[in-house]
């Protein structure tokens, strides 16, 4: 019988360890949170203040029983690997937004649960096994439009549009999947599709100039470098008179319209992932969320510059 119940013990005592590391976040009253954000513009930006708002309504303030440590790497890969060994180890759990800054915070570190968004394939990342069953230590909420529905709105607003554009970094693994469904929708239409593509925002103003030379309409998928270079995209759009529609609300100011999600929701819907893992829930058990409706967005002042009707664009997208 001794031995018996020293054994006993031994597994009891395991058990209860076990128990308290599943849960070490969840018994804490005071709570760190690393945020790594790829880049600064709107999107992005969106999504973050949408995180801290989720997390302040679940009753997590900073300052109160909450401790923020905030990383912005500025569109920068080389900044994002010193950032993310900066945050690993060090906090309950991260946050990271747009897919390098995921990618990049889950190499770094696999025990630490991870909180993503801005990001459009998981799968393809490397980021979870399943949309619906995460599986490892990071889940989070996707930005993924209906890439077919655009290119419909698009051949929709623009009937005459027989070569159709796509531009985005090749280094992005969200710009490449939305890349390929679009020229897959395109082809079904019977519209020609030249697509050009950059490495960094350094190539942006000649590569753009060059596409909008040779289309009748450019696509622009979810992509980080065409965010931060909007501006330049939209002049060198608006002095060509090619219209273009983009699949994030960020860059409204360089197209003629968009068809995309709220990322003010999408880093909500993350926040509300994080507050699920600081009371106790498995992070590989927490399906990704997805966005619940798209936006769509007219630019009237880029239609008047490129001589569209904005009264009958509305008319047409009802």
């Amino acid at each position: 019988m001794k031995k018996l119940s020293r054994f006993t013990i031994i597994a009891l005592v395991l058990l209860t360890l076990t128990a308290c590391r599943q849960d070490k976040v969840a018994q804490k009253d005071h709570y760190k949170i690393g945020i790594v954000q790829y880049a600064e513009h709107p999107a992005l930006d969106a999504a973050n203040k949408g995180f801290i708002k989720a997390l302040a309504e679940a009753g997590y303030k900073e300052g109160k029983n909450l401790q923020v440590t905030e990383k912005n790497a500025q569109g920068e890969q080389a900044n994002l690997q010193t950032m993310v060994e900066q945050l690993a180890g060090k906090n309950d759990l991260n946050f990271a937004i747009a897919t390098p800054a995921a990618q990049a915070m889950v190499n770094a570190d696999q025990e630490t649960p991870t909180i993503f968004t801005a990001v459009t394939d998981p799968v393809s990342a490397g980021l979870v096994k399943s949309l619906n069953k995460p599986g490892g230590s990071a889940t989070g909420s996707i930005d993924a439009g209906d890439v077919k529905q655009q290119i419909d709105l698009l051949s929709k607003v623009l009937p005459k549009a027989k070569t159709v554009g796509i531009f985005y970094n090749s280094s992005e693994v969200n710009s490449q999947t939305q890349a390929k469904q679009a020229q897959k929708a395109l082809a079904k239409k019977g519209i020609k599709v030249i697509v050009k593509t950059v490495t960094s925002s350094n190539d942006v103003q000649q590569v753009m100039t060059s596409l909008a030379g040779q289309v009748d309409a450019v696509y622009l998928p979810t992509d980080n470098t065409v965010a931060s270079t909007a501006s330049t995209i939209g002049q060198v759009l608006k002095d060509a008179k090619v219209p273009a529609l983009g699949s994030d609300a960020a860059y409204l100011d360089a197209v003629l319209l968009t068809s995309g999600v709220d990322y003010q929701a999408i880093g909500h819907a993350a926040g509300q992932e994080a507050v699920k893992v600081l009371k106790g829930e498995k992070i590989s058990d927490i399906p990704v969320a997805k966005p619940q409706k798209a936006e769509i967005k007219i630019n009237e002042d880029m239609a008047k510059a490129i001589g569209i009707d904005s009264a009958q664009l509305k008319a047409a997208i009802k």
